[in-house]
């Protein structure tokens, strides 16, 4: 298995479907395009795709003109029967791949937020067995509305759309289900100014947040990612 890693901001890290991805012995192609990598002309060459997050929004091409390429790449994979999963970002780029709005600001969510499934998500061979709630790390300003024949997955009161899915195998997460507690606490480093500007506080609630909510978002999102690398 050949799987196509974008990465769309430095140091953000793979987490729980790294671990995933390990397991099943994936080959691992990474692009960083935001350090200029080039993207692949078509699907041909992988079987899977991951669009990882970023601090840009999905409409910004003029600080990443590579988008457009990206979004012709969501949908060639798709058009293949071939899985994508976009985190964050990537599942705001992969929204508007497929015709839906991307809602710049307005949908803000910092540390581990409660996510409710929807009652479609049960038969989802990626949600099924999923808790009906469950915590998980959130970090994003923007959310987007779902493209037309999506199916809604998750959601909570912040961002209606949480999770969905395209045909059998593209799903886009808004949430980081991906953000186990070393990537969180690693990022809470390699970020720390990022988060300051709007979470100050976020040193002094890391721990408690993490002791609370962490087991259970760690198991969860490491659930995710093994039912996706399975629909691959």
């Amino acid at each position: 298995m050949r799987v196509l890693v974008v990465e769309n901001f430095a140091d953000t890290g793979l987490g729980e479907v790294g671990v995933a991805l390990a397991e099943k012995g994936a080959e691992i192609d990474l692009r960083k395009t935001h350090a200029g990598d080039p993207l692949p002309v078509d699907a041909s060459g992988h079987d899977a795709m991951v669009v990882l997050g970023g601090a840009q929004n999905a409409l910004d091409d003029a600080a990443c003109p590579y988008f457009p390429a990206l979004l012709d790449l969501i949908r060639a994979f798709e058009a293949k029967d071939r899985g994508v999963l976009g985190i964050c970002l990537g599942s705001q780029l992969i929204a508007r791949a497929f015709g839906g709005r991307n809602q710049i600001g307005g949908a803000t969510e910092f540390g581990w937020h409660e996510v409710r499934r929807a009652e479609v998500a049960e038969p989802d061979p990626v949600f099924e067995g999923l808790p009906d709630r469950f915590p998980i790390f959130q970090w994003h300003d923007d959310t987007f509305s779902l493209p037309p024949g999506a199916v809604r997955l998750a959601g909570n009161d912040v961002a209606a759309n949480q999770a969905f899915r395209i045909g059998r195998a593209v799903y886009g997460f808004q949430f980081h289900f991906e953000a186990s507690r070393p990537l969180v606490r690693s990022w809470s480093t390699t970020f720390a100014h990022l988060i300051a500007g709007r979470n100050p506080d976020w040193p002094d609630r890391l721990e408690g947040e993490m002791e609370k909510h962490g087991a259970q978002a760690d198991a969860v999102g490491l659930a995710i990612a093994r039912a996706w690398t399975g629909v691959i």
